[in-house]
């Protein structure tokens, strides 16, 4: 018994080490001091400086618009990817080739995505971050919707098509429904990625915008004040939030499956 407790002091060791640092940053955020390092009480006034910061309010504009809309165009490409990957296509092949950007490198990604832009004389901006931002986020969102569809109920589908109809409204009637949880999983997956995505926007965005997190890092390069740590809370808790949504609308998805 007393080896058995032994065998949770790394489990808890490995949370401390993983989260201790976020509750840092959280508690200083909430500092009256301008000191990042010396809590000297307790204070709202840097979430209201982030309110009065146009820097940061533009910057929070321009990633909410990459993250709707590299998250909607990720969805509808992702979607479409696993079920050709599970019902169309049985491939190892392509199947490494579909959840490739998953694994890339950020960096390697990165310089890709802008050489590519080069060759095609592509100017740079918010659309072409969206694009970017879409390629990574469509394979988490394939991978997502793939385990959904491996465990749906092929037949209902087939009962669809024996009753005389046709591949798209079986697709739109029958196993869009069924693959609802997985979608919304994958695309919440796919908005919470884009908006702290900072690598691929950083060499994809161009000299005339800014998302929030390149915005943070200019500002991180004079020293990290309880006003960054407040926009990082914010953000925390923007991610926390979908992330929580997303495995809980999985677990909704199952559990009426199996019944």
């Amino acid at each position: 018994m007393g080896r058995a407790r032994w065998l949770h002091v790394p489990f808890w060791a490995t949370y401390v080490f993983l989260y201790a640092p976020i509750v840092v940053l959280v508690v200083m955020s909430f500092n009256s001091g301008r000191s990042a390092y010396t809590y000297e009480g307790f204070s709202l006034k840097w979430y209201g400086e982030l309110a009065q910061d146009e820097r940061v309010r533009d910057g929070l504009v321009n990633t909410l618009i990459v993250a709707v809309g590299s998250t909607a165009i990720a969805t509808v490409l992702g979607t479409l990817l696993a079920v050709g990957l599970v019902r169309h296509t049985r491939s190892k092949t392509l199947d490494a080739f579909a959840l490739m950007p998953a694994v890339l490198p950020d960096l390697v990604l990165a310089i890709g995505l802008l050489v590519f832009y080069g060759m095609i004389q592509l100017t740079l901006g918010l659309y072409s971050v969206i694009l970017a931002h879409a390629v990574f986020s469509m394979a988490f969102v394939a991978a997502v919707v793939r385990t959904r569809l491996t465990n749906a109920d092929t037949s209902l589908e087939e009962a669809s098509r024996d009753l005389g109809a046709g591949p798209v409204v079986t697709f739109v009637k029958v196993t869009l429904p069924q693959l609802a949880p997985g979608i919304i999983a994958g695309a919440l997956l796919a908005f919470t990625l884009s908006l702290d995505e900072f690598v691929i926007a950083f060499f994809t965005i161009g000299n005339t915008e800014q998302t929030l997190p390149i915005v943070i890092y200019s500002m991180i390069r004079f020293g990290v004040t309880p006003k960054i740590n407040a926009l990082a809370a914010i953000l925390l808790l923007v991610s926390f939030t979908a992330v929580i949504a997303g495995q809980r609308i999985t677990k909704i998805g199952e559990s009426r499956a199996q019944d």
